[in-house]
């Protein structure tokens, strides 16, 4: 399976061909390079947007990004359209040496490309305004709008677990001298929470022992390598009838060792980068919940603040007081706010749910193929482990008879 095939909460395909007469949206992030020296290094993409989208320049656009824009675009995304789980970026590498090695540059640009693919084949994020901004606008362009960039991932990470802790804690408010909860009680979302919360866990346990996978297979095909290499070399000391049959035994160490490596990194990028993936999911599900318990939270304290003001306008009322027009003033905008705000929360119950079901939906799809492509790679490696020893074993055997 190609990486780029993985389709988490949107495929990272088009949700049109360009060959459909129907409307399509195709994205490509190709051709990953390196520009700077030192700490200023980065990595940077043609990024080639395809469609017959009326709104778009043209049918065909070629635009430079870096990782930095993709940061913007998931940001502004994020702020603007509440209760839609916003698709995951690759995280950065924290080690130096490992910045701009090929697999991880490959890694990313593979992830980078399902990114932006999932964000235009989602039926209401392909019509946003700041995804076209990053597929057409200028590297000038692009350059003034992240600088402009705020928003939640622009936090601190311990700014962002305490956002994500007080989903899970009882918050408390003073209002009307009572103490008031003002986190959600409904037991279907307490449900759907403690499922994201666990599947956090298990997806995170899932890929560490993947990555021991991969390293574990890694190594078996570089102790092979180094195996079949001396025993090339002690072949040729012997020679004879043994020497050959070392040599050969040499050879095929070095072959099941490419094998391995080749398997590594094929285990790597269909089953390890697919369930990496889904934990980095799962926490933008996080950042979902934290702003609809914002949500809530907002709406219970103007219901609460509009109580307070109703009863000081009626106080006003009975005796009369010349603030009363002032203060219906107040009422009337505030009333407006809180309506503003229960329809704010109401689309994010609504849309939320819609995505969660959209969510394991696909999840159900992509970990099926992760498993099967993991199960086959696994299948496929021990089959030529097998026929490769077993291929020496009449010779091996001849020799020791002798």
């Amino acid at each position: 399976m190609n990486p780029s095939q993985r389709t988490l909460s949107g495929s990272s395909q088009s949700p049109r061909s360009p060959s459909s007469s129907q409307p399509f949206l195709s994205v490509s992030v190709t051709d990953p390079v390196k520009l700077g020296n030192g700490v200023q290094a980065y990595i940077s993409y043609r990024v080639i947007t395809k469609t017959n989208f009326p709104e778009y320049q043209g049918p065909e656009k070629i635009v430079i990004r870096r990782y930095s824009d993709f940061v913007w675009l998931r940001d502004r995304l994020f702020e603007k359209y509440k209760g839609i789980f916003i698709p995951p970026l690759p995280e950065k590498s924290a080690v130096e040496k490992f910045r701009f090695s090929a697999e991880f540059i490959e890694m990313r640009r593979q992830a980078l490309d399902i990114f932006v693919n999932r964000i235009a084949s989602h039926h209401e994020l392909q019509q946003s305004e700041d995804l076209r901004l990053f597929l057409q606008a200028e590297e000038e362009t692009m350059e003034r709008l992240r600088s402009q960039e705020t928003g939640i991932f622009k936090k601190k990470p311990a700014d962002l677990m305490q956002i994500f802790k007080d989903v899970q804690s009882k918050v408390s408010d003073v209002v009307l001298g009572k103490e008031k909860p003002v986190e959600e009680s409904d037991p279907e979302y307490e449900k759907m929470k403690h499922y994201v919360f666990e599947l956090e866990n298990h997806l995170a346990e899932a890929q560490k022992h993947a990555y021991r996978l991969v390293k574990r297979h890694r190594e078996l095909g570089q102790s092979l390598s180094d195996f079949g290499k001396a025993v090339k070399l002690l072949g040729v000391s012997e020679g004879n009838a043994l020497g050959k049959a070392f040599s050969e035994l040499g050879m095929k160490s070095e072959i099941l060792s490419a094998k391995l490596q080749k398997e590594a990194h094929q285990l790597l990028m269909n089953f390890e980068e697919p369930l990496k993936d889904y934990v980095h999911a799962v926490q933008s599900i996080k950042a979902t919940i934290a702003e609809r318990a914002n949500a809530f939270r907002r709406q219970c304290e103007l219901a609460e603040t509009m109580k307070l003001k109703e009863i000081n306008l009626d106080k006003l009322m009975l005796i009369r007081s010349d603030k009363v027009a002032e203060a219906e003033h107040e009422y009337k905008e505030l009333k407006a706010e809180s309506e503003q705000a229960t329809k704010t929360f109401e689309t994010i119950v609504k849309l939320m749910n819609e995505e969660m079901g959209r969510f394991q939906e696909q999840k159900t799809l992509d970990m099926g193929i992760a498993f099967h492509e993991f199960a086959k790679g696994q299948a496929r490696l021990a089959n030529g482990i097998a026929d490769a020893w077993r291929s020496l074993l009449p010779k091996l055997e001849a020799c020791s008879s002798s």
